[in-house]
């Protein structure tokens, strides 16, 4: 019974005495890191070659100890440590790792390549991502790329470690295995089609890996017809770099192939739309009407299709009355087929507009436009939409009152949605055009925050406009002018516009508004087919080394217009290169770019 009382004793004194040598142990630990971070690795290493020794601070101190050997050069002490340690856990490669950094950083480069060789060639399947990591870990990228590949070989699988590699490859930017990575795992499970693209998007950077990526993706197509996954990364392939066409026959070929009702052509014709694609989108829903008469999306796809004829002839200049005629032809013969129904409500709204700005029928359009909005059942939104145009051709007829009452209504009607921020946009620029400022910044402060980022930029737009041609001068009266002018053109009253245009240039040499005055007797000059002034006033613009705001968006009109316009297609080609060139991060990059290659006769369709 003494006995066992003076064991119980004597462990208990013992655990008593480890608490303080613990704790000592523990603020040696820390002030080691200290004197590390500092750069004191004298004394840090005089703490840490004792604090090795424990056992149960081995894992925390080696790392670091390691590190001050190196930093002193005191390699010898350094690759005693490694090869003691490599002893003791024979099952860890990455000791082994740690031995040829001691020889890279003593600058034997010979022995260190034959010590990475050796443990990539001596690799165990069971080893594998244990010695990648530890070369990773010490950015030993090529090595660890080997490892996996090594082990890819000894688990006689082509697939293994795919996601490892690619991780791999896109961190250092190795865009072409990635590519090779990215493809195999698709081929083996097209169910990987999300995450590749998500791999890829995160990796593409420059033009060449796009030029890379589609020639072995037309490569993997022809080889694999059955795999659909690979026109599918084709045409998201096409989408990102702007080429809307390609991705629309791509697109169709599937379509064609699976007969799965033209649900991609309708996504494809949608964005072709909403990019200025109007070729595009006219195709895209061309095909639905053709191959679908009886499909879902008949309907919307001849309505579409129209909406998309309509677009391409409002913005190719001088707008032709005959095309405007043709186009309401076009939209009565489909109300004669399906009828004036709440489905139809767009249809109403289109043709209102095209009555009231281009032929200058406003009671026309305000009558149709008044059924819209009377129409039993419609969509809430469409009837709404149908209001803020009716506020539109108010404004056309020059009773601001009407429209301000219109877009007023809808703006309460639907807050925070799209069309409720369309609303109040129009309200904002509505105050802009009778030089009410302040109000009209209330209104934009407001749709800087709106989810649509389409609106928020519209409302920066006209926000900075406004601020940085009235914030350092006293007097408004040259952007009040400005304002009015806008108004008559977009009343369509361009002769009268352009004249008043001209007497600001006079009235206010040198002032602020100068570059967007030039822009808009551009703008008028390209409307009214007078293409050559059109380009005299973008250049001197683009001519003008004070000008930044506007001086991409006149350099990639010019070249629309010598494209488009003009018909010189080497200009363009010129101009959308300096575009590139000098305005690397403009909004117009990735247009400009894609027009440069289609004129220099690169692109793939």
């Amino acid at each position: 019974m003494l006995t066992k009382l003076y064991h119980i004793l004597l462990l208990s004194l013992l655990m008593l005495a480890a608490v303080p040598a613990a704790q000592a142990q523990h603020q040696d630990l820390e002030l080691a890191r200290q004197y590390l971070s500092q750069g004191d690795y004298e004394k840090a290493e005089s703490l840490y070659s004792k604090l090795i020794n424990e056992q149960r601070l081995f894992n925390v101190v080696y790392p670091d100890y390691l590190k001050v050997l190196l930093a002193q050069q005191n390699y010898k002490e350094a690759e005693k440590l490694v090869k003691k340690t490599s002893k003791r856990f024979p099952d860890n490669p990455g000791y082994e790792v740690d031995l040829g950094v001691v020889y890279q950083a003593a600058g034997n480069k010979a022995a260190a390549e034959k010590q990475f060789n050796n443990l990539v060639a001596g690799l165990k399947p069971e080893a594998v991502v244990t010695m990648a990591s530890a070369f990773i870990q010490n950015e030993l990228y090529d090595y660890a790329e080997k490892a996996y590949l090594r082990g890819r070989e000894l688990n006689d699988d082509p697939m293994a470690y795919n996601r490892s590699l690619i991780s791999l490859y896109m961190y250092r930017q190795k865009t072409e295995p990635l590519i090779s990575e990215a493809l195999n795992l698709v081929q083996a499970d097209e169910k990987e089609l999300g995450y590749t693209q998500n791999m890829l998007q995160n990796s593409m950077r420059e033009e060449e890996h796009f030029d890379a990526l589609e020639k072995e993706l037309i490569l993997k197509v022809q080889q694999n017809p059955d795999k659909l996954a690979f026109n599918e990364l084709l045409i998201w392939l096409y989408v990102q770099r702007r080429d809307f066409y390609s991705a629309l026959l791509q697109a169709r070929a599937v379509d064609k192939r699976t007969r799965s009702g033209g649900t991609r052509v309708m996504e494809l014709g949608a964005i072709s739309l909403k990019n200025n694609d109007y070729q595009g989108a006219i195709e895209a829903y061309d095909y639905i009407v053709q191959e679908y008469p009886e499909g879902p999306y008949y309907l919307v796809a001849r309505q579409r299709l129209i909406n998309a004829r309509e677009e391409q002839v409002q913005n190719t200049f001088p707008v032709s009355e005959e095309k405007i005629q043709a186009l309401l032809a076009d939209y009565d013969a489909l109300l004669s087929e399906v009828g004036r129904t709440s489905e139809t409500v767009e249809v109403l709204q289109h043709m209102a507009s095209l009555y009231a700005f281009h032929l200058d029928d406003k009671e026309k359009a305000i009558a149709l436009l008044q059924e819209a909005i009377s129409m039993p059942r419609a969509n809430s939104s469409l009837v709404a939409d149908s209001k803020l145009t009716l506020g539109d051709i108010y404004l056309l007829k020059g009773e601001p009152w009407e429209s301000t009452l219109l877009y007023s209504q809808v703006e309460k009607s639907h807050k925070e949605t799209p069309v409720g921020h369309e609303a109040k946009l129009r309200n904002a620029r509505l105050n802009y055009y009778k030089g009410d400022f302040e109000l009209a910044q209330a209104h934009l402060d407001i749709l800087k925050l709106a989810t649509s980022r389409e609106i928020a930029n519209d409302a920066m737009d006209l926000s900075l406009l406004i601020t940085d041609n009235t914030g350092l001068d006293t007097s408004t009266v040259a952007m009040e002018t400005y304002a009015a002018i806008e108004l008559l053109v977009f009343q369509n009253k361009l002769q009268e516009a352009q004249e008043a245009l001209d007497v600001m240039l006079q009235q206010f040499p040198g002032h602020s508004l100068t570059d967007e005055i030039y822009f808009q007797k551009a703008n008028i000059y390209e409307r009214t087919g007078d293409f050559e002034k059109a380009v005299e006033n973008l250049q001197k613009i683009v001519d003008d080394p004070k000008v930044d705001i506007l001086s991409d968006d006149a350099l990639y009109r010019l070249a629309f217009i010598y494209e488009e316009s003009l018909q010189d297609k080497e200009k363009a080609q010129q101009l959308y290169n300096d575009l590139l060139v000098k305005h690397q991060g403009s909004i117009y990059a990735a247009e400009a770019r894609k027009r440069f290659r289609k004129l220099r006769g690169d692109a793939v369709n």
